[in-house]
């Protein structure tokens, strides 16, 4: 599986990708912190940190007897890499379909 799809699939859950919005927003947080107000019980969201890590999208870091997560830049990199590259494809075919469809104003063939 490559790099890219393991991030993409890890962020296709909802409960990994509200984790990984939360550092983006607040950076480094205890695991603790990720899932505030949700009913999510410890061995959960242990299990979704360590997708995220295997996927490259968090780090963990040990502050005596806690753990501290934060979004890797360079995992976020790649999707915006991924999504240009392909906003770029789209551009240009949108632009075509308004070309066409100006060459036929009223909708007639």
């Amino acid at each position: 599986m490559s790099d890219l799809t393991r991030t993409f699939s890890a962020l296709s859950d909802p409960t990994r990708l509200a984790m990984v919005e939360t550092l983006i927003r607040n950076g480094e947080l205890p695991a603790g912190d990720l899932v505030a107000g949700a009913e999510i019980s410890a061995p959960a969201i242990s299990r979704h940190l360590k997708v995220l890590r295997e996927a490259g999208l968090v780090d963990q870091r040990a502050v005596g007897t806690h753990r501290l997560y934060a979004v890797r830049p360079e995992a976020l990199r790649a999707i915006v890499d991924w999504t240009m590259d392909h906003r770029a494809f789209w551009s240009a075919s949108l632009d075509r379909l308004d070309e066409m469809l100006a060459l036929d104003p009223e909708g007639e063939e």
